[in-house]
């Protein structure tokens, strides 16, 4: 069976495991791209990554880009919304569809 992980900060991730995620905290940047090599050559379908720390493995993410599994997802932390998981999300669907997303505020 597969599993889903959660990366990034302690703060950011703790209350993930209540999810039945498996919480994985990781204080630096190479610790970050080690544990992502060591999820996504396991049982691991989804990994979410903290946006913090996805900008600092962003290389490391982007070797998994084009696999099938795992899908790498960026999420918010608890120093808040970067952007940078619509970004990602943008790009997924510009790469599925050809054909941007359009944000309607209304």
């Amino acid at each position: 069976m597969r599993k889903i992980a959660v990366m990034g900060d302690q703060d950011s991730i703790y209350g993930f495991a209540a999810l039945g995620m498996e919480p994985f905290p990781v204080t630096n940047p190479q610790e970050g791209a080690k544990k992502l090599r060591e999820l996504a050559e396991s049982d691991y379908a989804i990994i979410y990554v903290t946006e913090a720390l996805g900008a600092q493995i962003e290389k490391e993410i982007d070797s998994y880009r084009s696999s099938e599994l795992p899908a790498i997802i960026l999420i918010p932390g608890v120093s808040g919304n970067t952007g940078r998981g619509m970004d990602a999300v943008r790009k997924s669907v510009i790469k599925a569809v050809g054909s941007d997303i359009v944000f309607n505020n209304n």
